[in-house]
């Protein structure tokens, strides 16, 4: 990756106008000092006006327009809205903080890493996570220590559960696509630094939109995961449980995705800088794309 300039204070554009982007982007851009927050471009103008007039900042029709105004895009859109719009930003030299999953399909999530590789800019796939304080610091942990032998995880969303009354239950892609696709890129996230690039997969349905995975690691440690957004409120949450030479170790609580997303904010700007990549790059974004396409897929022939 070529080693970009960027101004002091570089300007982040924000594309997206939806529940996370007015919950998590914009209030986290707002309040970050390190960056000036340069405009909100959203599908719905009159969104995108409404979103703008509570952050401080302005809204504008054209996304061209918004780019050629900033450094940097912060992306809140649909997966297969987000992958052909992140092409387009890097091509135009901008780097790219993108949300997960990167796309639905390899073509498209490869589109952003060649045109990003092409630009020479920078870009993270926000996997909350990997930015949280509490959980990336013990990611890195017991990526360090190492010695695992298996991972178990389970993700128990109630987006779709009885008595729901999450904002998120609107959204057509998370509908369509379920839990394997909304919260697997979580788990993986967490799986994949630690215990090895996934081998060998097979997935199976259960109920509704859950899906349970089995994974082999490059490091020889396999794991499961089960994710769902249809679990009863009541049974809803999220662990992942390590085992191994050091013991038993469970993944921390952590706090909200706002703070975890100012981290990713600092993390875009520290690649963009250095020109070093970050390991939750676009280039990571696309090998999660792969591997839930191909659970997506073994799930479907089980």
């Amino acid at each position: 990756m070529a080693h970009h300039s960027l101004p002091d204070r570089p300007r982040i554009g924000l594309l997206g106008t939806g529940p996370w982007a007015a919950r998590t982007h914009a209030p986290a851009l707002a309040a970050h000092e390190g960056v000036e927050f340069a405009g909100v471009w959203g599908r719905r103008p009159e969104a995108a006006a409404e979103l703008a007039a509570a952050s401080g900042t302005r809204a504008y029709d054209d996304l061209d327009a918004l780019l050629d105004a900033c450094d940097a895009v912060a992306v809140a859109l649909p997966p297969d809205v987000q992958a052909p719009i992140a092409a387009r930003a890097a091509r135009a030299g901008r780097h790219l903080l993108l949300d997960k999953p990167l796309a639905t399909t390899a073509g498209a999530a490869r589109e952003v890493v060649d045109a990003a590789e092409e630009a020479g800019v920078a870009s993270v796939v926000f996997c909350t996570l990997r930015f949280a304080r509490q959980t990336a610091d013990w990611i890195e942990e017991q990526r360090a220590t190492g010695g695992w032998y298996l991972g178990e995880a389970r993700w128990l969303g109630s987006l779709y559960g009885p008595g729901s009354r999450s904002a998120y239950a609107a959204s057509p892609w998370r509908r369509e696509k379920g839990g394997l696709w909304d919260v697997g890129p979580h788990v993986l996230s967490v799986l994949v630094p630690v215990l090895g690039d996934v081998t060998w997969l097979r997935a199976a349905r259960g109920p509704d939109d859950t899906h349970h995975l089995v994974l082999g690691h490059a490091s020889g440690a396999s794991s499961t995961a089960t994710v769902t957004l249809s679990a009863p409120p009541e049974a809803a949450g999220a662990s992942i449980t390590l085992h191994g030479a050091a013991g038993r170790v469970d993944l921390p609580p952590w706090d909200g995705a706002a703070d975890a997303y100012g981290r990713a904010v600092d993390a875009l700007l520290a690649a963009a800088r250095t020109g070093t990549p970050h390991p939750c790059d676009a280039r990571f974004g696309l090998r999660l794309t792969e591997l839930l396409l191909q659970a997506e897929h073994d799930a479907k022939t089980t």
